[in-house]
This record gives C-alpha cells, sequence and structure tokens, in this order.
C-alpha cells in the first residue's frame, strides 16, 4: 500500500520532521522492545506549531468522514488535537491503563455506540499500541476502521492491524524518510 504522501502531498512533511531534529540515530530501545539504529522522536516534531499543523491539515480529510478522532497518550494525543481542530471533530484519548481514582475510564471524552473513529498514531513499528487502542475503542462500542501514523516503521503494524480489521495509512514512511535524508 503507497503512503498518503500522494494523496494528500506530505513531501514538505517529510522535511520538516527531518529539519526539526526527529530522527535521531544512534542505539534505541523502542515500545516494541526491539532495538534500532534510529529513532524517530514525533514528540518533537509535534512541539512545533507549524509541524504540527501541517500534520493536523494532512489528516483532517481522512477525518471528516469520522464522527470523532482519538489517539493514545501520549504521542498521538497533539496528533489527535490537531486533526481534530484541522476537521472540526471531537477529540478522545485513549489511556494506557485506567486511573484508581475518577471514573476509572481508558477513554477521555465521550464514545457511544457505533461511533465512527479515526484512530492517530506519532510512530509505529508492531503496532501493538495501536492495537491496544483500537481494542479499547471497540470495548466501549465504537467502530474503528482506519489507523493514520504520521511515520510508519515498515516493521509490521501494517499487518497486525490489517488483521483486527483496521487499514493503517501513513503519512510518511520510514523509508521516505530515510530516501529524503540523502
Amino acid at each position: 500500500m503507497a503512503s498518503a504522501t500522494a494523496e494528500v502531498g506530505t513531501l514538505d512533511l517529510r522535511e520538516h520532521i527531518l529539519a526539526c531534529g526527529a530522527v535521531k540515530f544512534g542505539d534505541f530501545v523502542l515500545a516494541s522492545g526491539a532495538r534500532s539504529s534510529y529513532y524517530v522522536d514525533i514528540k518533537k516534531a509535534s512541539g512545533s506549531p507549524s509541524v504540527l499543523r501541517a500534520i493536523g491539515e494532512r489528516i483532517a480529510p481522512l477525518a471528516r468522514p469520522y464522527d470523532a478522532v482519538a489517539g493514545m497518550e501520549l504521542g498521538a494525543v497533539p496528533i489527535a488535537v490537531a486533526a481534530g481542530l484541522a476537521a472540526d471533530k471531537p477529540i478522545l484519548i485513549v489511556r494506557k491503563q485506567a486511573k484508581a481514582h475518577g471514573t476509572g475510564s481508558r477513554i477521555e471524552g465521550e464514545v457511544r455506540s457505533g461511533l465512527r473513529v479515526l484512530l492517530v498514531e506519532d510512530v509505529t513499528t508492531s503496532g501493538g499500541s495501536s492495537l491496544e487502542a483500537v481494542k479499547v475503542l471497540r470495548e466501549a462500542g465504537a467502530v474503528v476502521d482506519l489507523a493514520v501514523v504520521v511515520v510508519d516503521r515498515e516493521s509490521g503494524a501494517e499487518k497486525l492491524l490489517g488483521d483486527a480489521n483496521v487499514k493503517l495509512l501513513p503519512l510518511v514512511r520510514v523509508s521516505e524518510l530515510m530516501g529524503a535524508r540523502r
């Protein structure tokens, strides 16, 4: 599957991600537990108003057919907010675990049965975090069939989510980032 590059024109997004220093080289342990010689820190990119605005504007057309935009804490929250604002959609935040106080809910925001939710992510590797967010949203009655990720590391997330009937649509693939770096 091609990334959203041709659909939403993200050549400048790749350049923004690289220019803001979101790609780092060294020895890193990823959330999936895998080791990597590079790290894509979209939190650094989402701290830049111009980059975050560009991300939100590129996701907005994809979000418009949905009832809400959701993101897993922490990295996807600014992306969900940017996309939700750009598409004028409510925002849901999926917690990694329920808090011991308050409502104890793993979802912040209004969820009802049949609510069509676009899931957004900052970076996907294996897809485990995205799949967990899908499960939490579905258990609450939401319908989730599309996940948009800013950068896909091309390490299994597309297949894992596909097996759960969720299409993964990357704005940028890591191979495109590394190609743009040369």
